[in-house]
């Protein structure tokens, strides 16, 4: 099975202004689209793997006997497309609030503005490149973290919920070097909260 890019919901001038849509084109037609051909190509050689969700993939990494560099091809390459397709999915220029996560949030971290804060600080200090995570873990517990490069939540058993790319492909014609600007403003496209 080949993967693909996912269809958008929406036109790249649709999160405008908080993303551009010069950014979305280029992140959404070059960036993601390079990690699915990386991604194909790894399962080209590995036919026993084309068959399997790419999440159990990620999940299942160490046991998939893999070579040590075609591990890294599939954790960066397929953690690039699990990512991209997520965090696609979780942006609009409408909000279709999740109450359910909501609930969740505020009860796990006492109100959405201290997760949100929180969440930010995660993405922020992020250092080089990488993402920001809220997640489920094996206990169904809700946590925040970051993790570097394309590096999924998947890779160690939790299912994201929300997550940010933090990588400068994602904000830089817009935002430059000001990372915590483009984190502020991300929010408003945001569709689950």
């Amino acid at each position: 099975m080949k993967h693909q890019l996912p269809k958008l919901t929406y036109e790249y001038n649709a999160l405008e202004p908080h993303i551009d849509a010069k950014t979305m084109e280029i992140h959404y037609t070059k960036h993601h689209q390079a990690y699915i051909d990386k991604l194909n190509a790894l399962l080209d050689k590995h036919t026993q793997l084309q068959n399997k969700p790419l999440e159990k993939l990620m999940t299942d990494i160490d046991t998939l006997g893999l070579a040590e560099n075609d591990k890294l091809v599939l954790r960066n390459h397929g953690g690039g497309h699990l990512n991209h397709t997520f965090f696609w999915s979780i942006m609009g220029p409408t909000k279709k609030v999740d109450e359910d996560l909501v609930s969740r949030i505020t009860k796990t971290f006492g109100s959405l503005d201290t997760f949100k804060e929180e969440f930010s600080n995660a993405a922020i200090n992020r250092f080089g490149s990488g993402w920001a995570w809220l997640v489920e873990d094996e206990t169904q517990t809700l946590k925040v973290y970051s993790t570097p490069n394309q590096d999924s939540p998947y890779l160690q058993g939790h299912t994201p919920l929300i997550g940010l790319d933090v990588w400068e492909h994602a904000y830089y014609l817009t935002y430059q070097n000001r990372r915590a600007e483009y984190v502020k403003s991300w929010w408003n496209v945001l569709t689950l909260i």
